[in-house]
């Protein structure tokens, strides 16, 4: 086992010490997770960068942020993307996609469906506003929304 001993400090610490050195590399630090699994107790780090991570960015992390995190208790030790389709929560992620395409789902239809996409146009605590693709805009409650994330073209699918 990585992690020392039963009770040594969990997520709170390591989100404490990944914060520091994602901070010391010119990273964010975006989601710590620590989560039981058949083969252990696995503690991911998902890091980003404005151009975009590299595997060449996690791999110095990963090298940086292991020695630190000898007081924290886990067995695997993952440095991730968040990936370019992860969901969109916070105020960073609806600046970094504003005016993007993106997908909302729903917990209950409206209008019919569960479902709607659009450019995101307005995100806050209150609600979510798309444009839709017949131009008119739609704003649905933060409380009735399960999932707001981009969606991902690629080149031949643009149109």
């Amino acid at each position: 086992m990585k992690g020392k001993q039963p009770g040594t400090p969990g997520k709170q610490a390591a989100e404490a010490i990944a914060a520091r050195v994602a901070e010391e590399q010119a990273l964010e630090l975006i989601e710590v997770t620590l989560k039981k699994e058949p083969q252990g107790l696995t503690l991911c780090l998902y890091i980003d960068k404005p151009e975009g991570v590299t595997l060449d960015d996690c791999e110095r992390y990963h090298r940086a942020v292991q020695p630190e995190l000898d007081a924290v208790e886990y067995d695997f030790l993952e440095v991730s993307s968040p990936g370019a389709d992860r969901p969109i929560q916070t105020e960073r992620d609806f600046e970094k996609n504003r005016e993007a395409r993106v997908e909302v789902r729903l917990y209950a239809p409206v209008d019919g469906t569960k479902r709607f996409e659009g450019l995101l146009i307005h995100m806050d605590d209150a609600g979510i506003t798309l444009r839709l693709p017949d131009g008119n805009e739609k704003t649905f409650s933060r409380k009735t929304v399960a999932l707001v994330k981009p969606i991902i073209l690629f080149e031949e699918e643009e149109q």
